[in-house]
């Protein structure tokens, strides 16, 4: 197989390509613009293209170009039969020769570089291809453009089933351990008594930094929502309970009160992966503020906004617990 990926090196990748524009002082300011790049010498009567630009006066844009040589397209073809099918671009290198100047005409030619022996990457195996262009101003060399990708088998990788830990650190260190004592707290600012969530170290209404901490009642109503549909991450699975102490689901909701409920509710994982479509609901609580957190109790497509909802404390392993707010008729 390498020995005929291999032949491909030193054949034409493109041949007698044509810039689709002349050097032009509107894409130059739009580059310039887009880059943060306020250097003199690219504005003015005088001005010059910024060499980093040399590929943009070779692209095809939406269109494509139809220079490309049969040979490049024999190579993607006996890759991809070869199960390579997906491909990545990893770098690039430019060498500049001479100056871009508005009303250079732009040519060039790309020939097929070198093919690597396969390697093994974190995103699967495959093959290095390095294509070399070189780009012309009025057909004068004005620099080398060389680009890399990979062509790649993607790995197989096994879901992960363990949910990301979040991020607790001195600002909201207090909201984490009220989680802990399956309370839910609020910032209350002690300046003008402004309550806030998520938690800040200050108060955006007066800009005091002192504050104490409101527990909320539980209540509170669906504001907004989305239902996750992919990537389907086992780690964000939902046990989506319904009825007390009426199912096996393995991972027990407690509310405010004493009480352990389990269970999947009907419709929740209908793929039957641990994956399943899930509700991500912006919950407006009782108190005034809002956060985003799982609705739970009720199919995912049952969600809806202005639903009443009930906050309720998820085990998610055994060593992450999460405020989650039960859905249904009357909270």
């Amino acid at each position: 197989m390498y020995g005929r990926l291999k032949a491909y090196e030193g054949r034409s990748a493109a041949s007698e390509g044509v810039g689709k524009d002349l050097v032009n002082e509107a894409m130059i300011r739009h580059w310039c613009e887009a880059m943060g790049d306020t250097n003199p010498a690219y504005q003015g009567p005088d001005a010059i293209a910024p060499p980093t630009m040399l590929q943009a006066w070779t692209m095809g844009g939406l269109s494509g170009h139809a220079d490309r040589s049969g040979a490049h397209d024999e190579l993607f073809a006996l890759l991809d039969g070869a199960g390579f099918t997906s491909v990545v671009a990893t770098d690039c290198e430019q060498e500049y020769v001479r100056e871009l100047r508005p009303g250079d005409r732009i040519t060039y030619d790309a020939v097929i570089e070198t093919v690597s022996e396969r390697k093994t990457t974190k995103l699967g195996t495959g093959h290095f291809i390095t294509t070399r262009m070189d780009v012309r101003a009025n057909g004068e060399l004005a620099g080398t453009h060389r680009f890399r990708i990979l062509k790649y088998a993607p790995a197989r990788r096994k879901p992960r089933g363990r949910r990301p830990r979040p991020v607790v650190n001195r600002d909201n260190a207090g909201f984490w351990d009220g989680v802990a004592a399956h309370k839910l707290l609020i910032q209350r600012c002690t300046g003008c008594g402004e309550l806030r969530f998520p938690w800040l170290p200050g108060c955006n209404g007066c800009g005091a930094a002192e504050w104490d901490t409101v527990e909320a009642s539980g209540a509170g109503t669906v504001f907004s929502y989305v239902v996750m549909h992919h990537p389907r991450f086992p780690g964000f699975a939902m046990p989506d309970t319904t009825d007390a102490g009426g199912g096996t689901g393995p991972s027990p909701v407690t509310g405010p009160s004493p009480g352990t409920v389990t269970g999947p509710a009907p419709g929740a994982d209908p793929d039957g992966d641990g994956a399943g479509p899930y509700a991500v609901g912006l919950i407006e609580l009782a108190e005034g503020v809002r956060m985003i957190s799982n609705v739970v109790g009720v199919p995912y497509d049952k969600v809806r906004i202005g639903m009443p909802v009930r906050l309720e404390f998820l085990r998610v392993d055994e060593e992450l617990e999460l405020p989650v707010f039960r859905g249904g008729e009357g909270g």
